[in-house]
């Protein structure tokens, strides 16, 4: 007597690779994901790329608010935000208040949360074109899910991941050791995960735009 065969699918292995470039047909997909949602996006080589279209879709002299963000600073975003004169820049303006005061404290927070247009990052975007950002504080995540009146990301492809579970596991065996190392060589401290934002649509049309960077850059 002779049986069929059966063939057993091989099971599935936790992705550990989250630094490196993803493939075309990775960034094609949720590129068209994060455009069925209604968001601008730009497809982009290169942190130089990134730069010139998002200092380009900024107003001259806009208030322009930031999170920190390695990817920013990395492709000098953060540098022509805050040294250029070209812009009102929030994060300028609020380190140079008192934070040691009530009043100080409040006024930083206020101007923080919603500025007319915010530049960020994020840590991960799952094939659907589901947005994740961590925060240690939630500074950044209150302008990013309202408060501010237009968002630029700037998103390198190594974080692109296929679902939501996934993204949480870049988040925890990837970003986070990274940050905690950057945070330890800053302020002796260490970074923790606090608060997640999850962002399947947002309700206002064109509100967001993201730049999507196929060389990896950042966390």
């Amino acid at each position: 007597m002779t049986t069929a065969a059966t063939t057993t699918a091989a099971p599935e292995t936790a992705q550990t690779d989250f630094g490196s470039r993803a493939s075309d047909e990775t960034i094609e997909r949720t590129a068209n994901a994060l455009r069925a949602k209604g968001y601008a996006v730009h497809l982009v080589e290169n942190g130089d790329e990134a730069r010139k279209v998002i200092l380009d879709l900024l107003p001259e002299g806009a208030e322009v608010g930031q999170g920190a963000s390695t990817t920013l600073e990395l492709i000098g975003v953060t540098h022509e935000l805050e040294e250029s004169g070209r812009f009102d820049a929030v994060r300028k303006r609020t380190r140079a208040m008192d934070r040691t005061t009530p009043e100080g404290l409040r006024a930083m927070r206020k101007l923080g949360v919603g500025p007319d247009w915010y530049v960020n990052s994020a840590h991960a975007v799952t094939l659907d074109g589901t947005i994740v950002v961590v925060s240690n504080t939630g500074s950044q995540l209150a302008p990013l899910a309202f408060g501010a009146g237009e968002v630029i990301f700037a998103i390198g492809s190594q974080k692109l991941v296929p679902d939501l579970a996934t993204a949480l596991q870049r988040i925890e065996e990837h970003t986070l050791p990274l940050e905690n190392a950057r945070m330890q060589g800053l302020h002796g401290i260490d970074s923790e995960i606090k608060k997640i934002l999850i962002i399947r649509k947002e309700f206002r049309p064109g509100r967001f735009t993201v730049v999507l960077i196929k060389e990896p850059v950042g966390f």
